[in-house]
């Protein structure tokens, strides 16, 4: 009975924290991410105590479960996105994992995607070498780059001409953004996002996001694309998305198709996004594998206003 009310009690702590968007610090933040994972628990747990005859306790935590199961369920479904009719964009992102990641996998998904812009987390000068040998600034002629040793590197690649801005704030790994010129007057402002994970240092990992910009309605349509170190179950992700924002994998139905890590072990979890300016539309969105990485890539395409 006591060891049951425990495990009761431990998930109690995790689901409402959940449910009231508290991150806590580093290991509270890292289990957050596990939250459909806590929900299956949860659901077994309750029905254990159920058959248990542990009524109060098994009703409470399979109550719990299901309340928390009823605001994750959701990503599982497609939303429905803007009356929009302008053009598509199409936006990639890879974390290249201290730029081990294939080149010619890169570089084949942007041509068989008709990638527009590709943002690359974890970006070397040995890997930004080879991704050129192989052929990208050929498809992506246009680029913002901040190569660096291990993961501090970063860079944005296009095949339209870019205006080197500077929306984020603060970060321990490099954040470029850049308007794209699409033409006839119309642009798009993009920010390769990577801020430092929450089992490293919590605090820097909520400011890094917070210090993300939020969309302008007064000014171009503005796409968040990369490795967040977060899931859709961390309210420091969620406060940025209800800015304005959209998730492309929640917008589709593919909110639980996981990004990280490519093996079994920590379980998959999805925290590379595309986040949406709420004034464009997500068409579709895909993970693809990423040979050489931890992470899987993700592609979006997005229809501008």
């Amino acid at each position: 009975m006591v060891f049951f009310a425990v495990l009761a009690a431990v998930f109690a702590v995790f689901a409402v924290m959940r449910l009231a968007g508290a991150d806590g610090g580093r290991l509270t933040a890292s289990l957050i991410a596990l939250t459909p994972y806590w929900v299956v628990c949860g659901l077994l747990l309750g029905v254990v105590g159920l058959a248990l005859r542990h009524w109060w306790i098994g009703g409470f935590v399979l109550v719990l479960a299901l309340v928390v199961g009823g605001v994750v369920v959701p990503r599982a479904a497609a939303s429905a996105q803007p009356p929009v009719h302008g053009r598509t964009l199409h936006v990639m992102s890879s974390n290249m994992y201290y730029g081990e990641a294939d080149p010619d996998t890169i570089v084949r998904l942007v041509r068989e995607n008709q990638v527009d812009v590709l943002n690359l987390l974890e970006l070397t000068p040995s890997a930004m070498g080879a991704l050129r040998a192989a052929g990208l600034s050929d498809l992506l002629p246009y680029q913002v780059l901040r190569p660096a040793a291990r993961a501090a590197g970063t860079g944005v690649l296009s095949r339209y001409p870019l205006t080197e801005l500077s929306l984020p704030g603060p970060s321990v790994f490099a954040q470029p953004s850049a308007r794209l010129d699409l033409g006839g007057g119309s642009s798009v402002e993009v920010v390769a996002v990577h801020p430092t994970a929450p089992v490293a240092d919590a605090g820097a990992w909520k400011s890094e996001i917070a210090g993300l910009p939020h969309p302008d309605p007064s000014g171009p349509v503005r796409v968040l694309a990369g490795d967040f170190n977060a899931t859709l179950d961390h309210g420091t992700l969620r406060n940025l998305i209800a800015t304005g924002y959209t998730d492309a994998g929640d917008a589709t139905g593919e909110g639980f198709t996981a990004t990280w890590p490519s093996k079994l072990l920590p379980p998959p979890v999805a925290i590379d996004h595309v986040l949406v300016d709420a004034r464009a539309a997500v068409t579709s969105y895909r993970v693809f594998p990423m040979p050489g990485s931890d992470h899987r890539a993700v592609v979006a395409s997005i229809t501008l206003p």
